[in-house]
């Protein structure tokens, strides 16, 4: 099974794309989006700041939510200070990768 470009699955999970916003009006997922270097990968806004780990913990809390799995079973696997993230999520990825594009289609 292979992802529609911002997500792989492995044999821990999936290891997402992201691209966030902080400081925005609210916390939600705003679909895929390219990147610069022509990358896809999936657009978050958070309303936290980008500050002592705010942000990326709106983040963490968001996707959890979304995904239906713990707080604890999402990291950011790279990216920790920057926009671009890849955020890893532990979990049955066949199952995450249902919810996921459940998310992004709907």
């Amino acid at each position: 099974m292979a992802g529609p470009g911002f997500y792989r699955p492995g044999p821990e999970g999936l290891s997402l794309l992201v691209r966030v916003t902080p400081n925005a009006g609210r916390d939600s997922l705003e679909g895929i989006g390219i990147d610069g270097d022509g990358r896809c990968l999936l657009r978050v806004r958070v309303s936290a700041v980008p500050d002592k780990g705010k942000a990326n913990a709106a983040v963490i809390a968001l996707l959890a939510k979304a995904l239906r799995v713990p707080r604890s079973a999402v990291t950011v696997a790279s990216g920790e200070t920057a926009r671009s993230k890849t955020i890893a999520v532990a979990g049955n990825a066949v199952e995450l990768a249902r919810r996921l594009e459940a998310l992004v289609s709907g």
